[in-house]
């Protein structure tokens, strides 16, 4: 302010990057546990990969396969989202 820089532009151009910069790994983190706890694939518009597992289980008889399968959807999901931070990150990290 001493500076005579506006309340909006300083907060757009220095305060928050250095936030966000701050806050990436946690966001990240968080975002990580969201997606495991509560299966966020129903949100995006699939069926709940669990769940269509266990009736595709049920009416095969088969479980091993249907839920390696959503297990493996799972840690794509999470594998991609786990890189696309890093990117992030470090794209961060060289701004300085």
């Amino acid at each position: 302010m001493a500076l005579g820089i506006p309340y909006h532009k300083m907060m757009i151009d220095i305060i928050l990057p250095q936030a966000f910069k701050n806050i990436l790994p946690a966001l990240v983190n968080e975002s990580i546990a969201l997606l495991k706890d509560s299966a966020l694939v129903s949100t995006i518009g699939a069926t709940d990969l669990l769940r269509r597992a266990n009736i595709v289980a049920s009416e095969k008889y088969v479980y091993f396969e249907p839920l390696l399968f959503a297990g493996l959807i799972y840690y794509g999901m999470i594998m991609s989202l786990t890189w696309l931070a890093r990117k992030l990150e470090r794209r961060l990290r060289r701004s300085d």
